[in-house]
């Protein structure tokens, strides 16, 4: 073998894995609390309205969801006096603080940002949001990932 066609190949083998480093879009993700009464056919349609959602909005390419992993994610509030001296700079502060323990969540895939805009007008997100406020107490911890 030629020298020409080593460094091709070997060019050829690193770019390829480079091609299918992460995927272009937007995620939007969230984690949320269960509602602990939620029946089985309350979390089945949730599931059934979730899997649908590519299928009914084109801008949505995947969707993943499920428990998190562990002892779920701690969500902390404090009331509103211990809020204001926080915000206000004060570094200790006694006051009542309540968590929430988000135990599920869920990302769906975007084409590009500007989808989630389109995402939240459409009709068919409405159904979604239905299913979806039966298994969750309001509230959630929600973050979006741009794609590089």
């Amino acid at each position: 073998m030629n020298k020409f066609t080593c460094i091709s190949l070997l060019t050829l083998l690193v770019t390829s894995g480079l091609a299918q480093a992460g995927e272009k879009g937007m995620m939007h993700c969230f984690a949320f609390t269960p509602i602990e009464t939620a029946t089985p056919a309350d979390w089945n349609a949730w599931y059934k309205e979730t899997d649908a959602l590519p299928k009914k909005i084109k801008t949505i390419k995947k969707v993943w969801y499920g428990k998190l992993r562990g002892n779920g994610l701690g969500q902390y509030s404090v009331d509103a006096a211990t809020s204001k001296q926080l915000i206000a700079g004060e570094k200790n502060v006694a006051g009542t603080a309540n968590r929430t323990v988000r135990k599920y969540g869920a990302c769906f895939l975007f084409k590009d940002e500007a989808s989630l805009a389109l995402y939240t007008k459409d009709p068919n997100h409405d159904a979604w949001l239905k299913a979806y406020e039966k298994v969750r107490i309001a509230g959630t911890t929600t973050y979006d990932i741009l794609g590089q």
